[in-house]
Order: C-alpha cells, then sequence, then structure tokens
C-alpha cells in the first residue's frame, strides 16, 4: 500500500499497517475531529485524529522506528472519543487523560488484536505499555512523534507555518538513545516558538474555549438527562451531535445552538463569563551536541523566556467575555 502525506510525503507500508488503517477503530478517527469543539466555531479549525494518527506512523517510520513502534503509533488515539477532549471536561478530569484509561478496553473490544495476532504480533505486548516506545511518547518537555506531528499538522493546516520551515525542521531531527534530537538551537527555538502557538494561541484561543465550555455543558446535561451515555462517546463526532438533536430536549437544543461560527466573544480579566485553565504543557527539546545531549534552554535565551512566559500563562488560564 502506498500512502502520501502532505506534510511527509509518500511512503509504501506493509501489509499489517495496511490492514490496521482499514479497520473499523482507525477510520472512525475520520470522524472525530483533533481539535474537539473547534471546529463548531470554526469550519478551518478541521485537522482530524486520523491525519495524525497515520502522521505519527509516518514520522516514525521516516526516524528509522520499527515496524512495531509504527503500529503503537498508529494505533496510540484509537480510543479518543468523540471530540478528543471535550469528555475530560464533561467528565472534570484535570489530567485530560481519559482516552489513556479506556485504551486497552477499546483495543480489546475491537478486530485490531485478531489483525496483529495474522502477523504474528501479540497485541498486549505492543500496546499495553505504550511507554517503551521512546519515538512516540516521551515525558513533558522532551520531543516525540505524537507532540511533534500533531504541532507540525495543526500550525501547517491553520497557515502559521510553511512546507519549506517543516522540511527544515523535520531535517534537523536525529535520533540519540532512542529519543527525538535536534542540532542546530535555531530550529529548537523554532520548535518552541511553533509548539507554543499550538498549546497556547490555538488550543486556549477564546474561541476554542468558549466551544469546549458550551460543549462540554452540552454534553454533560445529555448524561444527566439520559439522551446519551459514555459508551455513545465512542461514535463520531456527527453522529453524537445527531443522537443530541434527535432527543427534542429543549434545554439541551438550547445549549447547541450556541455552538456556530458566527459566536463573538473577547478576551476580559475584569468581566468574564468563563474562566479556563488548560493541562500546562511545555516544551524543552534535547540537542545532541558534540555527542552530547544538552537542554535548548541551556542554551538559548529565548527558549528560556518563551517558557516562562507559557507557564506563567498556563496558571493564568484564559477569560472569556461573550459579547
Amino acid at each position: 500500500m502506498i500512502i502520501s502525506d502532505y506534510i511527509y510525503g509518500e511512503f509504501e507500508i506493509e501489509n499489517v499497517l495496511e490492514e490496521l488503517i482499514l479497520s473499523k477503530p482507525v477510520q472512525r478517527l475520520k470522524g472525530i475531529h483533533q481539535g474537539g469543539a473547534s471546529y463548531l466555531v470554526n469550519r478551518r479549525w478541521n485537522v482530524t485524529r486520523y491525519e495524525h494518527s497515520v502522521g505519527v506512523m509516518l514520522l516514525i517510520k521516516l526516524l528509522g522506528g520499527s515496524i512495531e513502534e509504527q503500529i503503537a503509533g498508529l494505533l496510540h488515539d484509537v480510543s479518543h472519543t468523540a471530540f478528543s477532549h471535550v469528555i475530560d471536561f464533561v467528565l472534570e478530569n484535570k489530567e485530560e487523560d481519559y482516552h489513556e484509561a479506556i485504551f486497552m478496553d477499546v483495543i480489546r473490544k475491537s478486530e485490531i488484536p485478531i489483525i496483529l495476532k495474522k502477523y504474528n504480533y501479540n497485541y498486549e505486548h505492543l500496546l499495553l505499555n505504550t511507554s517503551k516506545w521512546s519515538l512516540l511518547e516521551q515525558p513533558a518537555p522532551e520531543l516525540c512523534a505524537d507532540r511533534v506531528d500533531y504541532t507540525l499538522r495543526d500550525m501547517y493546516v491553520y497557515g502559521h507555518i510553511s512546507l519549506e520551515e517543516i522540511q527544515m525542521y523535520l531535517n534537523d531531527i536525529v535520533v540519540k538513545q532512542g529519543r527525538m534530537c535536534l542540532q542546530r538551537i535555531e530550529c529548537a527555538e523554532w520548535f518552541v516558538k511553533t509548539y507554543y502557538q499550538e498549546v497556547l494561541d490555538f488550543f486556549m484561543n477564546p474561541f476554542n474555549i468558549y466551544a469546549y465550555d458550551k460543549l462540554a455543558q452540552t454534553l454533560k446535561l445529555s448524561l444527566e438527562k439520559k439522551i446519551i451515555t459514555l459508551t455513545d462517546f465512542l461514535k463520531e463526532d456527527h453522529e453524537l451531535i445527531d443522537q443530541i438533536k434527535a432527543s427534542n430536549d429543549m434545554q439541551v437544543q438550547s445549549l447547541l445552538k450556541q455552538l456556530h461560527p458566527d459566536v463573538k466573544v473577547k478576551v476580559d480579566q475584569k468581566e468574564y463569563d468563563i474562566h479556563q485553565k488548560n493541562k500546562t504543557r511545555l516544551i524543552d527539546p534535547s540537542l545532541c551536541i558534540h555527542n552530547r545531549l544538552i537542554r535548548a534552554s541551556e542554551l538559548s535565551e529565548g527558549v528560556r523566556k518563551m517558557n516562562a512566559s507559557a507557564k506563567e500563562k498556563f496558571q493564568q488560564g484564559v477569560f472569556v467575555k461573550i459579547l
């Protein structure tokens, strides 16, 4: 199977990956928006979990990762519920890791173990502990394929960076001790800046904050009224919305109608309707200098300043006024 991606290019992939891509759990991700509720207020914010999952797999392949790690990369998000992290706001889960808690249960109930067994892979060995895949996942503030792909993908699609910049950055990545590292401080500074455009300017955009808050209210009320169940969150975004619309519950419908692209909001710390704090996400890439790993913040005043500013913004949160 030949697969093409607008960021990484064209690759030939193994049969096991082809079958996994065509499986129901992975295909479902085409209907799960990466930005959660964001596309409801801005139709351009439409990157899907499917694009990201395939992208993570291809990035691992590009970096020389094993077929096993590519499989783990492709499947790492199959348990994301409708509207991605909105479920964490519905359940008031500050760690934003509900999809991780249900990951193995979703895998076991799917055809994925059967597909993997056909190719002599044990699904528990590959997927029970994804932290062993050092290209796929690293604790913050390190680089990893998951963190790098969603940053590059969102920021490219939403018009903040170019393919030329992405290629320059990818060319600078080296794998050292099984981890992604950079070689030039300029590339580290560029990625830190781009990452904060993603997790601060996009994730904490007042329109995004509004959308998450309003949709979380809608879904929480729908759960309380038994219009939907937690199991229904394993449907696609549009299916969950259609189910809520079909209820004809006036209170729920009123909330749902407040989610549209013409909403007007602004940041206002004094007179605000919503105050939201997101999970703190900091980045401080390692560089390989003379065969030694060193943090970007140890070499760059710019990185230190960006990190200090980001930490302050995460602690403060966003204050949104609905106009």
